[in-house]
Order: C-alpha cells, then sequence, then structure tokens
C-alpha cells in the first residue's frame, strides 16, 4: 500500500506587507503550488487594497509576539516586504527570525537617485528635515505620511499640503490643508498639484519605486528644493534583495 501524499504545501511564507512589491510577490506566489501564502498588514489604513492569498490585519505584539505566530503557524520562510521605512517592523521581524531560526529575506525597492537638474537637500530623520525646512520656502508639499506630521506641528509660518488615504490625526501643522485621495499619480496630476498650490518646497522620504516618483519629476522642472529623508538601513544581518523574482529563487519556486 502506498503512502499518502501529503496535501500541505512545502511553504507557508509570511509576507510582512503593505507595498507594491509585497502585492506582487503574493501574487506570484498564490499560484505556486508549493505555496501558502500570509500577508500581514498593519492595519494603519482604513479599507487596504487586500493581496491574494491569506491576510491577517494589525500587529503581533513584538518580537515575541510574531514569533510566536510564525511557530504556531508553521511559517518556513518570512519575506519582509514592508515600506523602506517600517523600521519597527523589520526590526521585529529580524528579532523573530533569530528567535525560530525562520529564513527571512528583506524584499526592499531601490531607492531614488537625483538627477541633473534636481536641487535635493538630504536628511536623516523627519526631524531634521523640520529644522531644515523654513528658509526653504513658504508652501511646501508633505508627502512623509500622515503617521509623522507632528513632527511639522511647531512650524506656524509654513503652509502644507498633504495627500493621504485617510485623515490624519493631531497634532498637525496649523496651516493645513489634506487632500484624501489614492495614488499612483501620473506627472500631469503633480505638474497640476505643485501650479495650482503655488508649492515652492516638496518634503519626502526616500520611498523609491515609479509610484510616487512623478512629483519629484515635477519638482524638477518646477525649479523647486526637495527635502529627502534617507532610508534606514535593512536590519544588519538580514540579506536584501530588489526584486520579486529573486524572491522566487530564494524560496526554489519555479516560475
Amino acid at each position: 500500500m502506498s503512502a499518502e501524499r501529503d496535501p500541505r504545501p512545502a511553504h507557508h511564507v509570511l509576507i510582512l506587507g503593505g507595498t507594491t512589491e509585497a502585492r506582487r510577490l503574493a501574487e506570484a506566489l498564490a499560484v505556486a503550488p508549493a505555496c501558502r501564502v500570509t500577508t500581514s498588514l498593519a492595519g494603519r489604513v482604513t479599507s487596504p487594497v487586500l493581496p491574494p492569498g491569506e491576510t491577517r490585519i494589525g500587529g503581533f505584539g513584538g518580537i515575541e509576539g510574531l514569533a510566536a505566530w510564525m511557530v504556531a503557524h508553521d511559517v518556513t520562510h518570512v519575506v519582509d516586504a514592508t515600506h523602506p521605512f517600517a523600521e519597527r517592523m523589520s526590526f521585529n521581524a529580524a528579532g523573530a527570525a533569530a528567535l525560530t531560526g525562520v529564513p527571512l529575506l528583506a524584499l526592499r525597492r531601490p531607492g531614488w537617485t537625483p538627477r541633473p537638474g534636481d536641487d535635493w537637500i538630504f536628511v536623516d530623520s523627519l526631524g531634521e528635515a523640520a529644522d531644515r525646512l523654513p528658509g526653504l520656502g513658504s508652501r511646501a508639499f508633505l508627502t512623509t505620511g500622515r503617521m509623522g506630521l507632528h513632527t511639522f506641528a511647531h512650524l506656524t509660518d509654513i503652509w502644507f499640503l498633504v495627500r493621504s488615504v485617510d485623515p490624519p490625526a493631531a497634532p498637525v501643522p496649523p496651516r493645513l490643508e489634506v487632500l484624501l485621495d489614492r495614488g499612483p499619480f501620473t506627472l500631469d496630476d503633480e505638474r497640476e498639484l505643485i501650479a495650482r498650490h503655488r508649492i515652492d518646497v516638496l518634503v519626502t522620504k526616500d520611498s523609491g519605486g515609479s509610484a510616487t516618483a512623478p512629483k519629484l519629476t515635477a519638482a524638477r522642472e518646477a525649479g523647486i528644493p526637495v527635502l529627502v529623508v534617507r532610508r534606514p538601513a535593512v536590519p544588519a544581518g538580514v540579506p536584501e534583495t530588489g526584486s520579486v523574482e529573486a524572491v522566487r529563487d530564494w524560496l526554489g519556486v519555479s516560475r
């Protein structure tokens, strides 16, 4: 009598998501019979676009909570495909991988690089960006995310434009206009926005990718300076890649 075939997939891949790259990876792995895919979302967006496969929303409870969830759900591989600035989650993923021995790979889109005609000022944090902003302009397009607006709340002489999927919570800068919208945005969109609101300085994080890059081109064309917050490094010892194809190779999943 032949042994019964084990119906369970060879891999249970936990994707720490919230990015375009995470969704693309989930789409690529969802059709692979050797993979069970669970994407974890932080839950900061009210109506997120859910990827294929299983999803969970909300935090794990730190390193120990994530490690316990991985063990309880037989996770075999973890891919940290969070936003390049989700530093705490990346730290927790590295700690949980170390506790459990589950392999971890960081999937990060390449950062942006300035082009001829760009006037970029690099800073290491939102706090440093807030310190440098006065004197660069008086009407700022602030694209660093609604969670960090409190860092700029003391700047009473600057008018801010913020674009967000959900309304930001206080504290926020006193002179603030919020546009509730979801990208991606075209170059024509960004040109029109900068002209209509008379923007004279752009503040952004080095998120990388093409979805939000048109604002950089529009800023270059308008001749306005751009404050760019450098991204934090991936935790020490965690391998990193910039492509979904490389993650599939790492998992040994055929294309």
